[in-house]
């Protein structure tokens, strides 16, 4: 694949996949979520790869999930309504960074927001520099993911933990995610580059097969969440057709604070 919306390297084992949308603080759209599905699945089944390591450009953003203004971009083919329950790809890209046989490793430099929270949750380390923020939107702007950003982030941080993120959407420091188990470790902003060659290596030295069934046992306790999320999303896919959900988007286009709650029911 030609890739447009991310950038792939790879160098001593390490694939690097990183998205390449700095400009809109690195949110995907649909485009780029099936250019992370070919990079993962060209990373993931290539022997000489013993690490992936996903990222975004700049020092502002990891990612800050879906790209708002993407909505209805059918002309580039990246639009709603292209593949998926919810017309983008999402369930594929959350089911291959946990299918592919190798350690997934999110350097979070900057803003890990909504959908780039949840992917860093997904991958199996997060390396975080002291910069680093997470959090959750989706209540915010009429969305919400009802499988593995949420279930597998009770499993991570705790159930009143996972509630407190989603209920309130709040942002919260590196340190603050690190204390709450969301990564594995914080560094200097300009050490997070050497802390991740770090972990790279040492993952490089081990037996290749071991950590494949490490992570596939990991994986199939948390396995029963896709179905979950499977379930959900079709929820999901109606609840963005009401009024309700459009006054989210409406409201973060506009710049301006929404008001769900004339149209409760």
């Amino acid at each position: 694949m030609d890739y447009k919306d991310i950038l792939y390297t790879e160098k001593d084992g390490v694939a690097t996949i990183t998205i390449n949308r700095e400009d809109k603080y690195n949110a995907f759209r649909g485009e780029t979520a099936e250019e992370m599905i070919d990079a993962f699945n060209v990373a993931g089944w290539n022997k000489n790869i013993g690490v992936v390591v996903l990222t975004g450009a700049g020092d502002k953003a990891f990612c800050t999930g879906g790209d708002q203004s993407a909505h209805g971009d059918e002309e580039t083919g990246s639009g709603y309504g292209k593949r998926g329950t919810l017309g983008l790809p999402v369930e594929d890209l959350q089911t291959v960074i946990r299918d592919i046989p190798k350690p997934v490793i999110a350097r979070v430099q900057g803003f890990a927001i909504g959908g780039g929270n949840v992917l860093a949750l997904l991958c199996d380390l997060t390396i975080a520099s002291d910069k680093a923020q997470f959090g959750q939107v989706g209540p915010k702007v009429g969305s919400v993911d009802p499988g593995f950003g949420t279930a597998l982030l009770a499993q991570t941080v705790g159930e009143k933990k996972a509630r407190e993120i989603w209920y309130l959407c709040r942002r919260y420091t590196a340190e603050q995610a690190l204390e709450m188990g969301l990564c594995n470790a914080v560094v200097p902003h300009d050490e997070l580059d050497a802390e991740v060659a770090k972990w790279c290596a040492e993952i490089m030295e081990k037996s290749p097969t071991a950590l494949a069934i490490a992570k596939r046992s990991f994986n199939a306790s948390t396995e029963y969440i896709r179905g979950i999320g499977s379930m959900g999303m079709q929820s999901v896919a109606m609840y963005y057709d009401s009024d309700e959900s459009k006054e989210g988007v409406n409201a973060f286009l506009e710049k301006r604070k929404p008001d769900f709650r004339k149209y409760a029911k």
